[in-house]
């Protein structure tokens, strides 16, 4: 078995490269893993490659395989899906999910990767991480029959969010952005969709997720009196200015953060637990409608740049590996 792989590493803000790594052969509850796909973050990502992660947030922002520091040389990511290649008994062939960089193939103890259900195509598990996001968010939220609720910011987090607000019984769920194409995925997602100017107030919740000042402001003006927005964005080194004057105080509104680093303690569930919720939810196809590009993966250093200085629009990018994994 190959004990050399491929990684994707940034070398220094704003330059990425692709380095020969070691493999060191799986111990007793190791899995071996080769890549299959990997899906790029989009949000954190490029806010990770043009070096924008602040000083105070180094160490809560690693990601549990992360290697290096940051800003960099850091090798980053967490959407990983493969193949086991070698592994405990049941383990071998079986396609899973790991929170892992992108990197042709890894060795990580049997605990940190989740089975795909057989339901859930490969290429679609990408979104695994982001879904669970989405999960906490509702788990935090706790929406009600019948609520109205706006979603500001169509990104992966925002879109997944909706499609799931969307499945509760007469829910007014109607997703909110600048881009007018977005209209698209949200008929995709079964939502309704707005531009902010003409977006439905009166809303019991708002979940924003633009990472956007504007965006925010807009947020609270669209909930009704003793509303909620729960705040999903991540704001990097940037210091977001939040309108608490006007209304705020006379409409008795809140806002609530959610972070996916710790499971709601309004559910008891482990992480493990939220991960497969997460990944059975991915049987659902209109989650399709979110994986908006693709790549080779050596073509990563590449699509990063381009990403981060805004040449590929667009939500989910998925990075396709080799066959082999080399």
């Amino acid at each position: 078995m190959e004990r050399e792989a491929r990684a994707f590493w940034l070398r220094s803000p704003g330059a990425g490269e692709i380095r020969t790594v070691a493999v060191p052969p799986p111990c007793d509850g190791d899995v071996q893993v080769r890549a299959l796909y990997s899906g790029v973050s989009r949000g954190t990502e490029t806010l990770v490659f043009r070096g924008g992660v602040p000083g105070s947030q180094h160490e809560v922002m690693r990601a549990p395989f992360q290697e290096g520091g940051f800003p960099a040389p850091v090798k980053y990511g967490y959407l990983s899906v493969g193949v086991v290649e070698e592994g405990p008994p049941g383990w071998p062939g079986r396609t899973v999910f790991c929170l892992y960089p992108h990197q042709t193939r890894y060795v990580v103890p049997v605990g940190a990767v989740t089975p795909v259900p057989p339901e859930v195509p490969a290429a679609r598990a990408i979104l695994a991480g982001t879904v669970e996001t989405a999960v906490n968010a509702l788990w935090d939220a706790a929406p009600l029959v019948g609520d109205r609720i706006a979603v500001v910011g169509a990104g992966m987090v925002g879109c997944c969010v909706a499609r799931l607000l969307g499945r509760i019984p007469g829910a007014r769920v109607q997703i909110v952005d600048v881009d007018p194409a977005r209209a698209d995925v949200a008929r995709a997602l079964g939502v309704g969709f707005a531009t902010p100017d003409v977006a439905d107030g009166e809303c019991d919740l708002v979940v924003h997720a633009s990472a956007t000042e504007a965006g925010l402001a807009r947020s609270l003006e669209l909930l009704a009196p003793e509303g909620t927005v729960i705040e999903l964005s991540w704001y990097g080194d940037r210091r977001p200015a939040v309108p608490l004057g006007e209304a705020f105080h006379s409409r008795r509104l809140s806002i609530r953060a959610s972070q996916v680093g710790t499971v709601s303690p309004a559910r008891r569930r482990t992480y493990a637990e939220r991960m497969a919720l997460a990944l059975r939810l991915l049987a659902d196809p209109a989650y399709d409608a979110l994986i908006t590009s693709e790549s080779p993966f050596d073509e990563l250093p590449e699509v990063l740049a381009r990403m981060t200085s805004g040449g590929i629009p667009g939500l989910c990018h998925r990075v396709v590996y080799h066959p082999a994994g080399g």
